[in-house]
């Protein structure tokens, strides 16, 4: 049995299926580890999702904030879709209740301490080790089931920007959330920089990727992420970024987990030709 991972599909399923026959993924015996993002700005987010849940136990899937965005806009009322987005197709699918419920049971984080390998959308405050990863994100995972129109309607915002356990609430799951679906640089505080998105040769001074943080808790684990296309293929750092930029003319990158290989990588085509990621307004 092998393991893979593969970077943010973002709605590319052609070159998702084609990077799938070029591993040669059986999914009657392999496994498939999904870094999230698996809708929108892509020309393929219904197929996608379609055929990602038919693979059933084979594929293991953290939610990005791409997924949530769709999840929000589906479930609340007079949600707006923003610039770029590609989600009508699902939206009005004859299927759409089945998939967006299977999307709203996926996790946040998922741990395989057998593997050694956890894997994050986004990335993890320096305040929180593996095990309050996985406990934050099962409230969150918790309140999505419970009340989920209450829950998402709340998500949006980038405050609070600063872990505490005395956190409570809302507070408290909307902190979550953007770290484990948003985050990319924390300042030398530790805060949430939320707005910056570019490469790292760009950060301003004081700013540092989430996985460089001093006193990081999480250290010496091996983390799987995405979110970061201006960061692309990162194998350091006790991390492996896997997020290159398919929906942008990049490639879509896969990595066997279980293994030593090289990555993976093929060209894409690209759906979005104007700006790039970093451009774009808004991670949900």
């Amino acid at each position: 049995m092998a393991v893979y991972a593969i970077g943010d599909l973002q709605g590319c399923y052609d070159e998702f299926r084609t990077l799938l026959d070029r591993i040669a993924f059986d999914p009657a015996q392999d496994r498939l580890w999904l870094t999230g993002d698996l809708v929108n700005r892509g020309p393929g987010s219904l197929a996608a999702l379609r055929f990602v849940r038919s693979l059933g136990d084979a594929v293991t899937v953290v939610l990005g904030n791409h997924d949530l965005h769709l999840l929000a806009v589906a479930t609340t009322p007079g949600k707006p879709t923003r610039r770029g987005d590609t989600l009508n197709e699902i939206l009005s699918a004859p299927d759409r209740d089945v998939l967006l419920g299977w999307l709203s049971g996926l996790p946040l984080f998922h741990r395989d301490a057998a593997l050694g390998y956890s894997m994050v959308h986004a990335g993890l405050p320096p305040d929180w080790d593996l095990a309050q990863a996985e406990s934050e994100a099962a409230a969150v995972s918790a309140a999505l089931e419970s009340a989920p129109a209450e829950f998402l309607a709340a998500l949006y915002g980038d405050r609070p920007d600063c872990w505490s356990p005395a956190l409570t609430g809302m507070d408290r799951l909307r902190f979550a959330v953007n770290c484990l679906t948003r985050l990319r640089y924390v300042g030398a505080d530790g805060r949430l920089l939320l707005k910056l998105k570019g490469p790292i040769a760009s950060a301003p001074d004081g700013a540092v990727p989430w996985f460089r943080a001093a006193g990081r808790r999480s250290a010496g684990a091996r983390i799987v992420f995405g979110h970061w296309s201006a960061l692309g293929y990162h194998d350091g750092d006790g991390v492996l970024s896997l997020d290159t930029g398919c929906v942008w003319g990049g490639a879509l990158t896969a990595v066997r987990l279980d293994a030593p290989a090289e990555p993976v990588r093929l060209p894409c085509r690209g759906a979005l030709s104007v700006g790039a990621p970093e451009d774009f307004a808004g991670d949900y």
